[in-house]
């Protein structure tokens, strides 16, 4: 029989045992075995294992409270980022410590064989324990899944905003999409910087991928244009379609001096025209 440390004392006592069991049946489950090996499955159950039997050691805190229990939920937070990063699903991340329970509880009733009562209180204190260290997975799993869709949804955003050299001093931002205040301040960013790097006089902004246009795309667009101006480059807006020019007109948007072409060829050619340049076609 386990003497009065009861659980610290099992895991001291049974950890090769219950390490081995525990590795086994979480390799049995093929679904993940070609995202981490057997080695790496070892090594993460190990290290959990160890910090789990020295809080239980350390601590007979059933409410799991202290900088042992800490450094246990930690270690489990960080383990269920990086899974999170594997692309490991939230249930597949808590399964990680609720199989421990199987070897653990085996090791329970092989300690308290002859002791009825004190089996059930050790397993239903361990079940306690193993849930709400599986809850700490789950919490931490999402949180990591947000920072890798927010880190996702930016650099989509940084993707679809790119600042093109046509020429040498002439910019051209295509854009697709959508256009709202969050974006405005990326291809604010990214063309003012390509302005200063290339040091460009002519920036031509094509919105031909822009589905609709607003009063609210108008200002963004005449934002992004003020400020190039002020960086010493002018902005053509090329992609006015019929239907904009309307729309432009009806919600009685005024653009100013900007200039604006249908096309980025029509564009191109204003661009080149200001720095002095010119296109002619050779004969064949």
């Amino acid at each position: 029989m386990a003497d009065d440390n009861g659980m610290g004392t099992i895991l001291k006592n049974n950890q090769p045992a219950i390490l081995r069991e525990w590795v086994g049946l979480q390799m049995a489950d093929n679904s993940r075995r070609h995202i981490l090996s057997e080695a790496e499955v070892g090594e993460q159950s190990r290290a959990f294992l160890d910090s789990f039997s020295s809080a239980c050691q350390k601590s007979s805190d059933e409410g799991m409270a202290g900088l042992h229990w800490d450094e246990v939920r930690a270690s489990l937070s960080d383990l269920s980022k990086n899974r999170a990063h594997a692309g490991f699903s939230p249930s597949e991340t808590a399964t990680f410590v609720f199989s421990l329970k199987e070897p653990l509880f085996a090791a329970l009733r092989h300690t308290y064989a002859s002791d009825a009562m004190r089996l059930n209180q050790e397993t239903m204190s361990a079940s306690a324990m193993l849930d709400k260290l599986g809850l700490v997975t789950i919490e931490a799993h999402q949180r990591g899944r947000e920072k890798v869709i927010a880190r996702q949804q930016q650099e989509l955003l940084d993707l679809s905003t790119p600042v093109i050299k046509l020429w040498d001093g002439i910019l051209v931002v295509p854009l697709i999409g959508t256009l709202d205040s969050e974006r405005t301040q990326i291809v604010m960013e990214n063309l003012l910087q390509a302005i200063v790097d290339e040091e460009a006089t002519v920036a031509i902004v094509d919105i031909t991928g822009v589905p609709t246009v607003d009063t609210l795309v108008a200002q963004h667009l005449l934002k992004t244009v003020s400020a190039a101006r002020l960086m010493g480059a002018e902005c053509i807006i090329s992609g006015i379609r019929p239907q904009i020019a309307q729309t432009i007109v009806h919600l009685g948007v005024d653009l100013g001096d900007v200039a604006t072409r249908s096309t980025v060829a029509d564009a191109l050619r204003i661009a080149l025209a200001r720095r002095g340049l010119s296109v002619h076609a050779t004969a064949s």
